[in-house]
């Protein structure tokens, strides 16, 4: 089968993604188009100019049998653009969506992200969403949206996207499950995320102030991916760990062997996140031998259950929750306990394989067949 992925926006987390995805059904014909994750206004609604009017025209216009697109695709201008692409069966895949996601105070208020959101899953013929809070959060805000509008508001549109959906999580790559391995001597945890104001820098930097104050020696690794720009809450972070004694790894970690074994060495894996639709960075660590302090909302009881810090709109309140778990997660360590590891190897390729093949497969009208 000749399949032609979009990513229209390539992230770390789409790019880990595709690349996955490509390498675990390797008998397909595949052809990656990617644009790169800058630019936000103008990508997701000029990807469509890009490609087709741009220089890669002419492999949009082959004869292909699936259309594998990111959400961020504008499917519907591109098939105007390209109409050779218009019959081809397509997926869409959503790692999140523009109806749950917290705007920076420098943001413009646009309902066009949207709009795009509703066109693009109108626009595929398998809708797949990498968590039930990404499906859930998207028809509850489309509905909304839809609600608001005057006039000529077709019926029935956010039942036509979930109809088509289907929750396919982003699996983890065999390497990231790390053999048991010996923890670092006291209290170890690990922030692995974004440096951005989505992942909630303010409520980390409260929570730690908050046990800073409980006297117990610790180290906290903050990494993840840097940008030029970032809230001035990382700057304070990092003051606040270096006067309590417990900065460890700080900033993004080039070298993959050692971001894996930092994880593997840390007992639990913090998340402030004010949005997740997944949390891959998370999962990643769990998989390493991390246990989970993540809020009790967003998409992690699906993965962990309801048994995370409880989350609140209130900074403070959120930062007692979690310095209150890292309190426990200490003194277990203290006291000699392994973490709370929850098993997430179904939520790996070896394990989601073939899940996304026939998936795949039948959007693509082919039978089904396992993998040779």
């Amino acid at each position: 089968m000749r399949v032609l992925l979009l990513s229209a926006y390539d992230a770390d987390s789409h790019k880990r993604w595709r690349r996955g995805l490509v390498a675990a059904i390797p008998e397909w014909q595949w052809t990656v188009l990617s644009l790169p994750p800058r630019y936000f206004s103008w990508r997701i609604r000029g990807n469509s100019l890009s490609w087709g009017r741009g220089e890669t025209r002419d492999i949009l216009r082959q004869p292909w049998d699936l259309i594998v697109a990111t959400s961020m695709t504008d499917l519907t201008a591109l098939r105007g653009l390209v109409p050779e692409i218009a019959p081809v069966p397509t997926a869409v895949y959503f790692h999140e969506n523009q109806f749950d996601y917290p705007r920076s105070e420098a943001a413009v208020e646009s309902i066009e992200p949207q709009l795009l959101n509703i066109y693009t899953a109108l626009g595929g013929d398998l809708v797949l969403f990498n968590s039930e809070y990404n499906r859930s959060t998207l028809l509850e805000g489309a509905a909304e949206l839809l609600h608001r509008f005057p006039d000529h508001v077709p019926r029935g549109v956010c039942q036509e996207i979930a109809d088509k959906s289907r929750v396919l999580p982003v699996p983890l790559e065999a390497a990231v499950f790390q053999p048991a391995t010996e923890k670092a001597a006291g209290p170890t945890f690990v922030w692995n995320h974004r440096w951005e104001y989505d992942k909630g820098p303010d409520i980390l930097l409260a929570a730690l102030r908050r046990f800073g104050r409980e006297g117990i020696p610790f180290t906290l690794h903050v990494v993840g991916q840097q940008f030029r720009r970032q809230p001035a809450e990382f700057a304070q972070i990092k003051k606040c760990l270096a006067k309590l004694g417990a900065l460890g790894a700080w900033g993004y970690r080039e070298n993959l062997d050692e971001y894996r074994q930092l994880l593997a060495a840390s007992h639990g894996v913090i998340s402030t996140a004010r949005h997740d639709f997944q949390g891959l960075s998370t999962l990643e660590a769990v998989a390493a031998g991390c246990e989970p302090l993540v809020p009790d909302s967003l998409a992690y009881p699906e993965w962990f259950g309801r048994g995370g810090w409880r989350c609140s709109d209130d900074v403070e309140s959120c930062a007692a929750n979690l310095s209150a778990a890292m309190l426990r997660c200490a003194r277990r360590v203290l006291a000699g306990e392994l973490p709370r590891v929850p098993d997430v190897s179904s939520l790996s390729w070896g394990s989601m394989g073939e899940e996304y093949r026939a998936l795949l497969a039948q959007c693509g009208g082919l039978t089904v067949q396992s993998s040779p």
